[in-house]
């Protein structure tokens, strides 16, 4: 990693993200899967441009029974009238609600991760 990616790294004020980071960028190069690696860079840059979606935009852009994953935080804003899978590095609470009333779960990254190495089958919503 070179000195000027591992500072951007170290900046970070939340505890779980340069692990996160770490391991995204490993399981990468392991299964060879660039969907983490895009996920890491996007984690990389400063929290302020980090997505933030609404539930109508998950409603618009997801099909029954997808994977979806927001790197930031799924926002409780709108109607969510499919069960899908939420990957993302935040929930708010009118969110997780939300998404669970319709039969979706919600999921961190790490978890995520583990479940779908290859990262085959998920949708970057951003």
């Amino acid at each position: 990693m070179s000195k000027k990616t591992q500072n951007k790294i170290e900046r970070k004020s939340d505890p779980r993200v340069p692990s996160l980071i770490v391991s995204l960028k490993e399981q990468a190069r392991q299964e060879d899967a660039p969907i983490w690696r895009d996920i890491a860079r996007r984690l990389e840059k400063p929290r302020k441009n980090y997505a933030e979606v609404n539930l109508s935009k998950l409603n618009r852009n997801a099909t029954e029974g997808e994977i979806v994953l927001v790197p930031g935080k799924v926002l409780g804003a709108g109607t969510l009238k499919r069960s899908v899978a939420v990957a993302a590095l935040g929930f708010s609470a009118s969110a997780k609600e939300k998404i669970a009333e319709n039969g979706g779960r919600c999921v961190t990254i790490e978890e995520i991760m583990n479940e779908k190495p290859a990262g085959s089958g998920i949708r970057i919503l951003i």
